[in-house]
Parts: C-alpha cells; sequence; structure tokens
C-alpha cells in the first residue's frame, strides 16, 4: 500500500479575496474545509499544512493540521509555482527520515472535495503505472477541443485538434476533460527526480461539475455557499 503524504498549500497573500485561505464559507474559515476532506480521507499517512503566515499556521493546528514548519518567504510570493512548494515539503520531511511513496496536493481554494475524491485518486495511483492522479471535469460538447477553433496571425481558423474538419455530429465527438484542481497525486520520483507534477503517464478521476468550485473572487464565494445550502436539504454533496 502506498504511503501518501497529503500537503496543504495557504500562503497568507492573496489578490482576489484579502486573507483568502481563512475568508469565511458558510460560518468556517475556508481552509477548514480542506483540513477537513483531509484528515477524513483513509488514504493518506500523514497531513502537513505549508504556509509561510503564523496565523494560518495556528489556524491549522487548531484544525488537526500538522504544521511541522513555516513556508520560506522567498516561496510565497504571487508568481510563486506549486512544484517547488511541495517540492521543499518533500525534502525538509525526508531530512527528518520521513519518506513518501507520493505526495497529495491539496488547495483550499477548492472547499468542495470529499474525502473519497482523494482516496479514489490515490487508489487509480496504486492500482496503475500512472506518474500522476488529478480529478476532472468533462468538457462541454460547445468547447470540445475537436469545435475550438484558435486564429493564426493572418487571422484564419484552424481547429485545436490540427484537424482540418470538425467532427459534424455532436454524437460523434470523443469525451475530453480540463482539470478540475480539487485533487492531484504525484509519485514522489516523479516530483522529486523529474520535477513535474503530472509525469508523463497521467490519470483522472472525474468529479460532478455541480458540486465543484474553485475560490478565485467573492462571487465565488457566493457560488459555493449555494451549494453547500443545497447539500443541506440533500445532506450529500458527493
Amino acid at each position: 500500500m502506498l504511503r501518501v503524504l497529503g500537503v496543504v498549500t495557504a500562503r497568507g497573500g492573496s489578490k482576489g479575496i484579502p486573507r483568502k485561505n481563512l475568508a469565511l464559507l458558510a460560518g468556517k474559515p475556508l481552509l477548514a474545509y480542506t483540513a477537513e476532506a483531509a484528515l477524513a480521507a483513509a488514504r493518506l499517512s500523514r497531513v502537513v499544512l505549508s504556509t509561510d503566515d503564523e496565523q494560518i499556521a495556528e489556524a491549522g493546528r487548531q484544525m488537526g493540521l500538522d504544521v511541522p514548519f513555516l513556508r520560506p518567504s522567498e516561496l510565497a510570493r504571487d508568481d510563486t509555482p506549486t512544484l517547488p512548494v511541495l517540492q521543499d515539503v518533500v525534502r525538509r520531511l525526508e531530512a527528518d527520515g520521513d519518506r513518501y511513496d507520493a505526495i497529495c496536493l491539496l488547495q483550499p481554494t477548492n472547499p468542495l472535495r470529499q474525502p473519497s475524491d482523494i482516496d479514489r485518486c490515490i487508489e487509480v495511483l496504486e492500482s496503475t503505472d500512472a506518474d500522476a492522479v488529478v480529478t476532472l471535469l468533462a468538457v462541454p460538447d460547445k468547447y470540445n477541443p475537436h469545435w475550438v477553433y484558435f486564429p493564426d496571425a493572418d487571422g484564419d481558423l484552424h481547429l485545436s485538434t490540427g484537424e482540418v474538419t470538425p467532427i459534424p455530429r455532436r454524437q460523434a465527438l470523443p469525451a475530453a476533460y480540463h482539470r478540475e484542481g480539487s485533487v492531484y497525486v504525484t509519485r514522489r520520483e516523479v516530483l522529486m527526480e523529474k520535477n513535474s507534477l503530472f509525469g508523463s503517464r497521467l490519470r483522472g478521476v472525474e468529479l460532478v461539475a455541480a458540486n465543484s468550485v474553485n475560490i478565485d473572487s467573492p462571487a465565488d464565494l457566493e457560488r459555493a455557499e449555494q451549494i453547500l445550502s443545497r447539500a443541506q436539504g440533500t445532506k450529500c454533496i458527493d
């Protein structure tokens, strides 16, 4: 069985929503939803919080997250990629002798993930030769790559697939997906030795679009509140 490290990434800075990771969603800090899902997932061996912010660190501790160290400030800028943040966590834990087979990235901006979404991604990674597994959403037919055009420098349109003629019937379109953002699970050697979050063999777990939201703006918070409100009436959003 794979030993999987869950890493919740939550820096202090945010432009769209000030102090976004501690912003309230249905009366709870945004961070709490990811903390609860991570700690309830059966397949995570340990869950740590990577943050540069002591207030977020303390909030994470109160939620049950492990905060063994603060993230260096140079890894908490607006333009800092996710990859070096995860590598920083892995290196520091391995320096203390704590090594994992895979790393699971969990971002607080996706608060509606379920513990089962995390476990399903890990199970797919374990049962296949994939380098990484991510959560997916189906692309609506009208945005399918076989129907999407891009202009060249002269303004002539070309299908994104490189085909000359689009597939004429909607029923004949192949399935297409985009990354949903709730869960990323990557094998340790891919992350650390190949410097990649995805590797060359990527698999996916499809989620339901109606239950997915990525918090970038106040409008996203409102939509998430609406979804949670509906869920309280049905007792399930999975």
